[in-house]
């Protein structure tokens, strides 16, 4: 995670600590919120990737609201 995402993750999680939520609760949402990042992490990765290939991909992509 950069440094932007570290600050970010830590804000979230302690709004969560703050909602009165079990311990199993915030644990399920620490790790929702982990999966979140990476499957963004990953279509980021995918898109830079199709992008190089081909540049009607952008296009693509902004047409179904991805980008």
């Amino acid at each position: 995670m950069s440094n932007k995402d570290i600050k970010r993750f830590q804000e979230i999680r302690s709004h969560i600590d703050q909602l009165g939520l079990s311990e199993e609760e915030k644990s399920n949402s620490y790790k929702k919120i982990e999966e979140w990042y990476e499957e963004d992490r990953a279509f980021g990765t995918l898109y830079q990737d199709l992008a190089e290939i081909s540049p009607e991909i952008k296009e693509f992509f902004r047409e179904l609201g991805l980008i």
